[in-house]
């Protein structure tokens, strides 16, 4: 055999030897292409299933609007016992003469105001609650125990005159508030006074309702 017949079988069996490692890159880049594409597609699975998993949060509110005079937020605390809450979680609404007329109620979760529901209708709708919106809750003021409202302030009352009247009490002499309501017994005079604590609020309306305040007897009242 000649010298050129023996390099054509040699250079035929070198092209033979390397035809399939000439396709191996295209089949290995097939196979990484598929992998990555199965790889995303599990992971966009799992975060699917995560987030249908995972609770809804956020604060909801709700309104009672049907309390009386003397409903506290214990009361309201209790009778929805396993709603998470306490009492930061709960204010009472006023109107313009200082009644109590409903609580607002912000729940930790949607979960906990559903429970509340089924717990009021469970007992009988002793409370009526509505939805409401984080607005209406922002705009009721927090009173929390620590402010104390004086009832029957003399016309001719002077700031110096209240603190007189408070006089052996801790309080905020700051945030002292003087104004007129109408009522149905007349226009009668008022203050707002606020306290660093409920222990001194309180303290104050022990030793201080229906004391006198030049010659009018004052009647005091913890708002909540």
């Amino acid at each position: 055999m000649s010298q050129l017949s023996r390099a054509a079988m040699k250079w035929s069996r070198l092209m033979e030897t390397a035809q399939p490692n000439r396709r191996l890159p295209s089949t290995l880049f097939i196979s990484q292409k598929l992998f990555s594409t199965e790889a995303s597609g599990s992971s966009l699975g799992s975060a699917d299933d995560q987030f249908l998993r995972t609770p809804g949060s956020g604060s909801v509110y709700g309104r009672v609007n049907n309390i009386t005079k003397y409903t506290t937020k214990s009361d309201i605390i209790n009778f929805l016992e396993g709603c998470n809450l306490n009492p930061d979680n709960v204010k009472v609404e006023y109107t313009r003469t200082y009644l109590p007329k409903s609580m607002m109620i912000a729940f930790p979760s949607s979960s906990a105001y559903d429970a509340a529901m089924k717990a009021i209708n469970r007992k009988g709708r002793l409370l009526n609650m509505i939805r409401a919106d984080k607005a209406q809750w922002d705009v009721t003021a927090p009173y929390d125990g620590k402010a104390i409202l004086l009832h029957g302030i003399p016309r001719n009352a002077l700031i110096d005159d209240v603190e007189r009247f408070l006089s052996g009490c801790q309080y905020d002499s700051s945030s002292i508030q003087m104004f007129v309501r109408p009522t149905d017994q007349g226009p009668i005079r008022m203050g707002l006074i606020r306290f660093p604590s409920q222990a001194l609020a309180m303290h104050a309306y022990i030793t201080k309702n229906q004391g006198f305040c030049l010659n009018n007897q004052i009647t005091l009242q913890v708002l909540h």
